[in-house]
């Protein structure tokens, strides 16, 4: 494909073709950056050319992904992306800023952020004709990929933890995928996944380790550059101003980094186009238990030391995050910062949430909290609007969510009974 120029190491720096490399650098195993030809892009493409496009999916996007479009118009790959982003006005008020929103990602076909992702991948998968793809998860990106590749009739192999939530298991074998519990953690079976792709010629989805992973996660970016658009028309109409001139400032639950250096790059895509005056700040958060990434960027380093990760939010709980750098660089490059957060307050986000009509699994709430926690110390003021990135469904995890709430009450079937309890 013309657009798609082929790979660059974010370590080393050194490019390859698109046919030389499939996952990282072979000098130094770093992550790879998709590179796409910018100049042929600007110049074929105005921004009218994609805000005019009826396409509801990141499928609207494609002049800008390195893969071609998959076939088939009503799969659930063609319903991915395009997801509602909600104001928030009486959290907004309780937080004590002035403008708050949310990118509601669990209504995405699988439910979850990691659709993106998938739907890419397997797009790609299909154009190297691919007979499996197999990939590790906690739960959300096996289901994504089992989705997606049952849409295709793809076959897919996934390795979770035994300890994945049921509901995310569910789904898994509900969509028809080999599903293989590994007695260890996810990085236990991220290890696994790659020993056995080298082994059997499966095709890798995992995260990170597969470049077109961030090229779906990209897409929400885009998104958010063009609803920030819409959103400042809007407030010009309605009030007759502008929106504050501080930037957009965009909070990401982190686990392997992949979501927030995904992001960076659909935002640093947009840049390179011109279509961006300045890209938005983007704050991680990271779990108390779980946060490799977040030690590194306050160590200021880009040397990731593994933890040995415990968190409810089960979905970020990752020992050695395999985006790490490019996780650290997101927020650095940005003007941003990360945020550490207690299981304890991921639960009352999750509950703050709930009071929105947003449920939230507790990763998804992770940004939630970590805003909590960065209007309370002044790392984001009053005036800076915001918007907060939820992952994933409540639903995923039904155990988390009922212990983030009081249980509800059992009573006898008689008024008097309702009476007594009120």
């Amino acid at each position: 494909m013309g657009k798609f120029l082929g790979y660059r190491c974010s370590l080393c720096g050194t490019e390859y073709s698109p046919t030389e490399i499939t996952y990282t650098c072979p000098k130094d195993g770093g992550n790879v950056d998709v590179l796409l030809d910018y100049e042929m892009l600007k110049n074929k493409y105005k921004q009218e050319d994609i805000l005019s496009r009826n396409d509801p999916s990141l499928w609207r996007y494609l002049p800008f992904l390195p893969v071609q479009e998959p076939p088939g118009e009503a799969t659930p790959l063609h319903a991915v992306g395009q997801t509602p982003v909600f104001e928030l006005p009486r959290l907004a008020e309780r937080l004590g800023i002035q403008n708050l929103w949310l990118k509601d990602e669990s209504r995405n076909p699988s439910a979850s952020f990691k659709d993106r992702a998938s739907a890419v991948v397997i797009a790609r998968s299909l154009e190297i004709e691919a007979e499996v793809v197999v990939t590790a998860s906690t739960g959300n990106a096996g289901a994504a990929l089992a989705g997606m590749a049952a849409a295709v009739h793809q076959k897919a192999v996934i390795f979770a933890p035994k300890s994945a939530p049921p509901a995310k298991v569910a789904q898994l074998l509900i969509f028809g995928a080999k599903v293989i519990l590994v007695d260890g953690t996810y990085d236990d079976a991220f290890d696994l996944t790659i020993q056995c792709a080298e082994e059997f010629g499966w095709y890798c989805r995992n995260t990170g380790y597969n470049p077109f992973t961030a090229e779906g996660k990209k897409t929400a970016a885009f998104e958010i550059w063009e609803w920030w658009q819409e959103a400042h028309v809007r407030w010009h109409d309605e009030f007759g101003e502008d929106l504050e001139h501080a930037p957009l400032t965009v909070f990401v639950p982190v686990g392997d980094g992949n979501a927030i250096s995904g992001i960076h790059k659909g935002f640093k895509d947009l840049y390179q186009l011109g279509w961006l005056a300045r890209v938005p700040r983007i704050i991680g958060v990271q779990a108390e238990g779980s946060a490799a990434i977040s030690n590194a960027f306050h160590g200021n380093t880009e040397m990731i030391t593994p933890v040995s990760a415990k968190t409810i939010a089960d979905s970020i709980s990752v020992d050695l995050p395999r985006d790490g750098v490019r996780a650290v660089r997101a927020a650095k490059e940005t003007g941003g910062t990360y945020v550490n957060v207690s299981d304890e307050e991921i639960l009352k986000a999750l509950a703050e949430l709930g009071t929105m009509g947003i449920f939230a699994e507790p990763a998804g709430a992770t940004a939630y909290a970590g805003l909590v926690k960065a209007a309370a110390t002044g790392v984001v003021g009053s005036a800076d609007p915001t918007l907060v990135l939820n992952t994933g469904s409540g639903l995923k995890d039904i155990r988390a969510a009922m212990s983030a709430v009081k249980s509800a009450p059992i009573i006898e079937p008689t008024l008097v009974a309702v009476k007594r309890l009120l």
